[in-house]
């Protein structure tokens, strides 16, 4: 690159930080309508990746592979999304404060390997009771612990790009990966290949794909970050590893949420009711997935405003983001009560029946959950990362105790009733926090 180009990429980049200060809230929609497009499409592609799966694999073979998803993602979002919110909050808000380059990557770094490391010793110890879950398919395993070791490079570089607000590679990054997994039950449904580990492997093939992009998309800012200027203190150990702690237990509770439901279905039902409880479910998951995009860009923006003292645009993003949940929750929840029985059986085929109260239920705990989200993010940018994760925790052993004890016979209706009641009292807990502000000093 010559010199002239050099400095037409500098200008270029000091512009964009100087707009994005000016306009903070133009800032926060732009990137999340990038990020939307992008995670819009990754949905549709993760979703048809089990409708695909559950049409052609037996009912108790697909019940296996949803289970292997549900315990995937439960102990990634733990273990790897503390990295990136720590990441993202922590770069936006050294931008926000004019540093630009040169950002602490250590101590994420050795957070993010120090999980990695225990996740595989753990896993390594517990290969013969994990096989067992997977009703002794060792292919499975294999790719459960794959998959886990190859997201952590994937997290890191999310956070590392919604810190920079690169919302373009983000949502880049995540449906390449979608659209790589997907290729494999629709190899199965048109014959190239065969079986549950056919299938299963597009799981681990995502994430591994994605390495072969991540190391190009973090190169493009290297040079920047050399010719910074000498930076400010970087974060301790200390205070990164708190962070993350906090926001793995937040992750952990919400995790539960989502997964506890199949867990335990799995285990006092059988591999099909497992199933039916995890597409129900997917009226949850495919809405968050997409939320996702609103989440990514809402922490850096809230950290920016946070630390330039912006109150007032930062109670607006919160008011406008919770609007906007209510009305998409009550339009899922109307299109439910009409149609929901017969968009089940279309998508999943007969094999389970599902009520429309039921689902209906599911999609107002959908519009709750989506709100507790949104008023996380406030928790993390505000500082109260701790209380927050405590109020995750609290929501999720309340639906796990809920979840064991047969008080709705039909297991299907009670983790349907189970999620919605555990979403609003989540929702409650993080309005509560929200109204007493940042924490003090």
């Amino acid at each position: 690159m010559t010199d002239a180009a050099v400095e037409r990429t500098d200008a270029g980049e000091e512009e964009a930080h100087r707009l994005a200060a000016a306009h903070p809230d133009a800032s926060y929609a732009r990137g999340a309508r990038i990020l939307s497009a992008g995670i819009a499409a990754t949905g549709v592609f993760t979703f048809l990746y089990f409708a695909v799966g559950s049409h052609v694999l037996e009912p108790s073979a697909y019940g296996s592979i949803a289970l292997l998803w549900s315990i995937l993602f439960v102990v990634i979002s733990v273990i790897y999304r503390p990295v990136e919110q720590l990441l993202s909050r922590s770069i936006a808000d050294r931008r926000a404060r004019g540093f630009h380059t040169d950002h602490p990557l250590r101590v994420p770094l050795a957070i993010q390997g120090g999980f990695a490391v225990i996740f595989l010793v753990a896993a390594l110890a517990l290969r013969p009771e994990i096989v067992r879950l997977f009703d002794g398919a060792t292919a499975l395993y294999w790719v459960f612990t794959g998959a886990a070791l190859a997201y952590a490079a994937s997290y890191f570089a999310r956070g590392y790009f919604a810190g920079h607000q690169w919302f373009g590679l983000y949502g880049g990054l995540v449906l390449f990966e979608s659209i790589s997994r997907v290729c494999f039950p629709i190899a199965v449904a048109v014959g190239v290949a065969s079986g549950q580990t056919a299938v299963a492997l597009g799981i681990l093939a995502a994430p591994l794909l994605s390495l072969s992009v991540i190391p190009w998309a973090i190169a493009r800012h290297r040079r920047l970050d050399e010719q910074a200027p000498p930076p400010e203190e970087g974060m301790t150990m200390r205070a990164g590893a708190g962070f993350a702690l906090a926001v793995a237990a937040a992750q952990l509770g919400e995790q539960a949420l989502l997964n506890a439901g199949v867990i335990v279905a799995d285990a006092v039902a059988q591999a099909a009711v497992a199933g039916a409880v995890f597409n129900a479910l997917l009226i949850t998951r495919a809405p968050l997935q997409l939320f996702q995009s609103v989440q990514t860009s809402l922490l850096p923006h809230l950290a920016g405003l946070e630390a330039t003292e912006g109150h007032d645009a930062f109670a607006r993003a919160i008011r406008t983001t919770l609007l906007a949940i209510a009305g998409f929750a009550a339009l899922v929840t109307t299109v439910l009560l009409a149609l929901g029985p017969t968009l089940m059986r279309l998508v999943f085929g007969d094999d389970t029946s599902f009520g429309r109260f039921g689902l209906a239920v599911v999609a107002i705990g959908m519009g709750l959950h989506l709100a507790a989200g949104t008023l996380n993010q406030a928790a993390l940018a505000r500082g109260r990362a701790t209380a927050a994760g405590m109020v995750w925790l609290a929501a999720a052993a309340i639906f796990t105790g809920w979840m064991v004890a047969p008080i709705v016979d039909d297991v299907l209706l009670r983790a349907e009733i189970g999620y919605a009641g555990a979403a609003l009292l989540l929702c409650g807990g993080l309005a509560q926090l929200y109204r007493h502000g940042a924490r003090v000093a």
